[in-house]
C-alpha cells in the first residue's frame, strides 16, 4: 500500500472528528438538558443504525426505534430512579415486537446502547464535567493512539476475523495513552491513584464495544453502519468504544458503588 492509500482517509475522518469533537464539546461544556438532548440524540440515530443493520427490511421500524430511543433516554433523565430501567427498555421492547428476526442480538446490543448513553449522561450531571472529561479524554486518546501506533508500527493483528485492521501494538498503544491520561487527572486534578488503572480498564471497554460492533457488521456483511460521518461510517462507528466505556462506568458504580 503506497502512503498516499494509507493516509486516504485521514483528511474525512479528520474534518468529522473536528465537527463531532467541536459539538459534544459545547454541550459537554452546557450540560443539563442541552448535553442530555445531544446524547440522546446521536443514541437514537444508533439504534436507527442497529435495526437497519440486523433487519434492512425494517425501515420503518428503525425510525420508531431510533425516535421512541431518544426519547425514552431524555425522559429517564428526568424520572424518579425506579422508571429509569423501565425507560431504557421501552425501545427494546418495541424492537422485540416489530422486528422480524435478530431479535436476541438486537435486545442484547440494544440494551448495551441504552445503559451506555444514560451511564455517559448520568456521569456528566451528577459526577461532573471532569469525570465525564475523563471518560471521553481516555476513549479519544484510546482512538487515536491505536490509529497511529498501529499505522506506523503495524505488526501482528489483533483479531483479524473481526477487525482486520487492528493491530496489537495500536491495541497496546490506546492502553498506554489512557493511562497517561489517568495520570494526568490524579496530577492534575488530584483524583486517586486508581484511576490510573480504571483509565485502562476504560481503554479495553472502549475497544470490546468496537470489536463487539465490528462483529455485528461483519456478521451481517456491512461495511460501516452507515455513511452519516464521513470519514467514520456512521454514527455507531464513531461511538461504540465510547458506549463500551460509559457503560462500564455505570455498572461498576451501581454494583460496587
Amino acid at each position: 500500500m503506497t502512503a498516499r492509500g494509507r493516509w486516504a482517509d485521514l483528511l474525512p475522518r479528520t474534518l468529522s472528528a473536528l465537527v463531532l469533537l467541536s459539538a459534544g464539546a459545547g454541550a459537554l461544556w452546557c450540560g443539563g438538558l442541552i448535553f442530555t438532548i445531544f446524547v440522546a440524540v446521536l443514541t437514537g440515530a444508533v439504534m436507527w443504525e442497529l435495526v437497519r443493520l440486523l433487519d434492512t427490511s425494517s425501515g420503518e421500524v428503525a425510525l420508531n426505534v431510533g425516535i421512541l430511543s431518544a426519547a425514552a433516554l431524555v425522559v429517564a433523565t428526568v424520572s424518579y430512579i425506579a422508571m429509569v430501567p423501565v425507560m431504557l427498555l421501552v425501545p427494546l421492547a418495541l424492537g422485540l415486537v416489530r422486528l422480524r428476526r435478530q431479535r436476541v442480538r438486537f435486545a442484547i446490543l440494544g440494551l448495551w446502547v441504552m445503559i451506555g448513553a444514560f451511564g455517559l449522561i448520568w456521569l456528566r450531571n451528577i459526577q461532573g464535567l471532569p469525570w465525564a472529561m475523563w471518560l471521553i479524554l481516555v476513549v479519544v486518546a484510546t482512538d487515536v493512539a491505536g490509529y497511529f501506533v498501529g499505522k506506523y508500527i503495524g505488526g501482528a493483528k489483533f483479531w483479524p476475523a473481526i477487525s482486520p485492521n487492528k493491530t496489537w501494538s495500536g491495541t497496546a498503544g490506546g492502553w498506554a495513552a489512557a493511562a497517561l491520561i489517568g495520570l494526568g487527572f490524579v496530577v492534575l486534578g488530584a483524583m486517586p491513584a486508581s484511576l490510573i488503572l480504571l483509565s485502562v480498564g476504560v481503554s479495553m471497554a472502549s475497544q470490546l464495544g468496537d470489536i463487539v460492533e465490528s462483529a455485528v457488521k461483519r456478521r451481517m456483511g456491512a461495511k460501516d453502519a452507515s455513511n452519516l460521518i464521513p470519514g467514520h461510517g456512521g454514527v455507531f462507528d464513531r461511538f461504540d468504544g465510547m458506549l463500551g466505556a460509559s457503560a462500564l462506568c455505570f455498572l461498576v458504580v451501581v454494583f460496587w458503588g
